[in-house]
């Protein structure tokens, strides 16, 4: 067998894969994409305690404040999760993303670490552009 034919063989693999997958690749990819968000999302579900605290710790701002500010983190992130996976108003959802990453950002004091920015940065580019 010479390599043309095994090239040729690898390809029609290839296209059967694709043609079995090809519904299901969007949303994977779309998953793939928000993971970090999804997971923080949830994450923040179950340590809503240890978070909340922590702003009200920090920022000295009173427990009423720090659950609004966990709440809308947790919204923010769950809820643009779902937009974006529903192919609902994805824009306006990226744009919510973006938003809770910058106020996570001074809430959590991570305004110089310049690899969480750029990471988060392209995160939220890549979903937008899909």
């Amino acid at each position: 067998m010479g390599q043309e034919d095994l090239m040729n063989k690898a390809e029609d693999v290839a296209d059967q894969f694709l043609r079995v997958t090809k519904q299901y690749l969007p949303h994977l990819a779309r998953l793939c994409l928000i993971s970090t968000f999804l997971e923080d999302g949830i994450r923040m579900w179950f340590q809503w305690n240890e978070q909340r605290d922590y702003i009200e710790a920090t920022w000295n701002c009173g427990y009423f404040l720090a659950t609004c500010f966990v709440l809308l983190n947790l919204v923010g992130q769950l809820g643009g999760c779902v937009l974006i996976l529903s192919r609902n108003f994805v824009q306006y959802a990226c744009f919510g993303l973006f938003g809770i990453i910058a106020l996570q950002t001074v809430a959590y004091s991570i305004l110089w670490d310049l690899k969480f920015l750029m990471s988060c940065y392209c995160r939220c580019g890549l979903i937008q552009h899909r």
